[in-house]
């Protein structure tokens, strides 16, 4: 009973009900799958990818909303956290974080060494992001580390044999890697542009507050850097049109989402962060099909 009763909480902590937050995650990992295996994956790396990006985003949100839980009440956004409201102890829900991420880990153990040495950089990098608001001044590019590690993982998992290091996995990969990067930091800006207020009343550093006035020309720049790199890594990898059609598509959105932020209103951007996911989604069909209909 104690368990059935606290469930409800424990879904609240891990989001749930908003799906966002891992499918961000979960559509850059599995085009990078899916160029590593130039086509389909296999039925086991699918499940490894997928089932440990949810588990790995659901830690991950344990961990953050307990560094944060002082920062978080005084946000209108976050004040009813779990953890910030004291309906979860910080002990409980470390306990629950490091259950997933053993489960995770779990699943990464069953594919090669070079992959399981990456999810260990990557969960170092994930436990650092929560406490690099303190003293960095842009970190969603921590975050962004943390979101793109999955495609260098995916590389090592789809194309790398026990015998691999680190330095076996393809420079292509790492470039992935970066490009993606500038995706987070296009979506976790405009996240950020909703806590503007609040986050300037207390003292975190985000990328909204650094670029200022500028955020909304930031946001609309990372995404052109994340889309060009992608399409030019893409092309020089061997997709073709259908890939750039995603791309394409992928473009649209993101004008779309100027139109949803250029005012900074916090209804816009926040609508414009949820709704991200699809502009990955363009992108990963780009990939498959291009892949499915050589």
């Amino acid at each position: 009973m104690r368990l059935q009763a606290r469930l409800p909480l424990y879904l609240d902590l891990i989001r749930w009900n908003r799906p966002a937050g891992w499918l961000l995650l979960l559509w850059p990992t599995l085009s990078a799958l899916w160029i590593a295996a130039d086509g389909w994956p296999g039925w086991h790396l699918l499940a490894v990818f997928v089932l440990g990006t949810v588990l790995m985003r659901s830690a991950g949100c344990c961990i953050n909303d307990v560094a944060d839980r002082e920062f978080d009440r005084h946000v209108k956004r976050t004040a009813q956290r779990p953890v910030t409201r004291g309906a979860v102890p910080v002990r409980e829900a470390l306990m629950l974080g490091a259950l997933l991420a053993l489960a995770a880990f779990a699943l990464v153990l069953t594919t090669n060494r070079p992959t399981v040495l990456l999810s260990v950089v990557a969960l170092v990098v994930t436990l650092l992001y929560p406490y690099a608001k303190r003293v960095v001044a842009m970190p969603q590019a921590v975050l962004g580390v943390a979101f793109s590690f999955g495609v260098p993982m995916a590389f090592a998992a789809a194309q790398g044999g026990q015998e691999w290091t680190l330095a076996s996995v393809p420079a292509q990969a790492w470039w992935l890697l970066l490009g993606n990067l500038f995706w987070v930091l296009a979506y976790d800006t405009e996240y950020a542009m909703v806590d503007r207020d609040d986050d300037l009343k207390i003292g975190i550093r985000t990328s909204a507050l650094t670029l200022g006035r500028f955020d909304v020309a930031g946001v609309m720049g990372f995404y052109a850097i994340y889309l060009a790199s992608w399409a030019a890594l893409g092309l020089s990898l061997g997709l073709g049109r259908v890939f750039l059609l995603g791309i394409g598509a992928g473009a649209a959105q993101a004008l779309w989402h100027f139109t949803l932020i250029r005012t900074r209103s916090r209804d816009g951007c926040f609508k414009a962060f949820r709704l991200n996911h699809w502009l990955g989604f363009a992108v990963f069909c780009g990939v498959a099909l291009d892949l499915a209909l050589r």
